[in-house]
C-alpha cells in the first residue's frame, strides 16, 4: 500500500512514519512537508535510505505538486500538515487559514479527482470493519475543536466550538472533510486526540519546553494560575490509534483518540521536575494568553468499543520516556533553541 504522509517531517507525523515503515514492511510511504520553522528532517535522519520511503518539499495548498503525487497511486491519504502552535495563531492567523484551512481542501478536491469520486454519487453506507477498502483520506485533527469543557468529556457528537484561531482553522478543516463525505462520499475519517508528549516535539510547546529549560536550570513559564487542564497521551500510542482508525475506521466517522490522563498544568511540571530531580523554584508564572481554555476532556468510547485500540503508556512511563529521549538529544534540541526559535521564545515571554 502507499501513502502520502502530509508534514511527516513534524511531531507527530515523523513518529507515525517512524511507527508505519516498523510496523508494516509492505507499505510505502511518501512525505510531502513544507519544511516550516517545526518541520525538521533530522527526525527522519535514520530512515532516509530506506527504500519504502522518500521525502518531497511541497506544500499541501500546492495544487500541482498534489495532482502529480496522486497519479503516482497513492492508496491512503494522511494529513498532519498543519500549523499547530496556539501561541503563534494569536499573533497571526494568516499561515493557520492558508495551511489548515485551504491547504485540507485542495488534499480533498485533488483526492476526489483522482480517485475518481462521482459528484453527488448516491449515499452509500459504511462498509463492515472486515472489509474496509481504500483509498482513505485520514484527517488527523485536535480536541481543541471542541473548545473548553467544566465537567463531563466531549464525545465525537459533541459540538464544535474553538476558542483560538488554531482551533477554528482545524475546526474549519475537519467540516470541510465532513462536506467532502456528505457531498462526494469522499472516504474521509476524522481522528480528534488530546495533547500529544513524546520524541521530536518541537520545544515550544509546554513538555518540551519545561524538560529543556530545566536542564539548562532556566525558569519555566506557567500560564496564568497553572490550573488549566489537559488530557495526556504518548505520542506512541496515538500513532498507534491512527493506524486502528487507517485500517478499521468506517469513512464518514469521527473518532476521539485520548488516553484519560488529566492533569493541570501545574501538576504536570510538578511531576516532571521531580522526575528530572529539579527544584520547583524553576516555575515561573507570566500572565495568561487570550482565550486560554480551561479544560479539555474527550470521551475514548468509540475507537476502543468499535476498533479495538487501547493506550498502553501511563502518563508516568510517557514522561520518562520523553525526557529520556530529550536528555539523550541534546544536540537536536540545542539547535532549535539557538536559532530562529530562540528569537520567538523572546518575544512571546519577555512582555509576561
Amino acid at each position: 500500500m502507499k501513502l502520502l504522509i502530509t508534514g511527516g517531517a513534524g511531531f507527530i507525523g515523523s513518529n507515525f512514519i517512524h511507527y508505519i515503515l516498523k510496523e508494516h514492511p509492505d507499505w510505502e510511504v511518501t512525505n510531502l512537508d513544507k519544511l516550516t520553522y517545526a518541520g525538521n528532517l533530522e527526525n527522519l535522519t535514520n530512515i532516509e535510505s530506506n527504500p519504502r520511503y522518500r521525502f518531497i518539499k511541497g506544500d499541501i495548498a500546492d495544487r500541482e505538486i498534489i495532482s502529480t503525487l496522486l497519479r503516482e497511486g497513492i492508496d491512503v491519504i494522511v494529513n498532519f500538515a498543519a500549523e499547530s502552535h496556539v501561541d503563534r495563531s494569536i499573533l497571526d492567523a494568516s499561515p493557520f487559514i492558508e495551511t489548515n484551512i485551504k491547504g485540507t481542501q485542495v488534499l480533498l478536491e485533488a483526492a476526489r479527482a483522482h480517485w475518481n469520486i462521482a459528484h453527488h454519487s448516491p449515499p452509500i453506507t459504511p462498509q463492515p470493519l472486515s472489509t474496509t477498502h481504500y483509498p482513505l483520506f485520514l484527517q488527523v485533527s485536535t480536541d481543541e475543536v471542541y473548545g473548553s469543557i467544566e465537567a463531563g468529556k466531549f464525545t465525537e457528537k459533541s459540538s464544535l466550538s474553538p476558542n483560538s484561531p488554531y482551533a477554528a482553522s482545524k475546526a474549519a478543516a475537519d467540516l470541510l472533510c465532513h462536506a467532502y463525505w456528505k457531498t462526494y462520499q469522499l472516504p474521509v475519517v476524522v481522528t480528534r486526540c488530546s495533547n500529544n508528549l513524546g520524541p521530536f516535539q518541537f520545544p515550544e510547546k509546554l513538555i518540551p519546553l519545561a524538560i529543556t529549560n530545566a536542564l539548562e536550570n532556566k525558569p519555566i513559564p506557567i500560564y496564568g494560575d497553572g490550573l488549566n487542564v489537559r488530557d495526556w497521551i504518548y505520542v506512541g500510542d496515538h500513532c498507534r490509534a491512527l493506524d486502528f482508525a487507517l485500517q478499521k475506521g468506517k469513512p464518514g466517522e469521527i473518532y476521539n483518540i485520548t488516553a484519560n490522563q488529566e492533569k493541570t498544568n501545574l501538576e504536570l511540571i510538578n511531576q516532571l521536575l521531580d522526575i528530572m530531580d529539579k527544584p520547583r523554584s524553576l516555575r515561573t508564572f507570566v500572565a495568561d494568553r487570550p482565550g486560554h481554555d480551561r479544560r479539555y476532556a474527550l470521551d475514548a468510547t468509540k475507537i476502543t468499543r468499535e476498533l479495538g485500540w487501547r493506550p498502553l503508556y501511563y502518563l508516568e512511563q510517557a514522561l520518562a520516556a520523553t525526557i529520556d529521549w530529550y536528555v539523550n538529544n541534546e544536540s537536536w534540541w540545542r539547535k532549535i533553541k539557538s536559532g530562529e526559535y530562540a528569537n520567538y521564545y523572546e518575544r512571546m515571554y519577555s512582555h509576561r
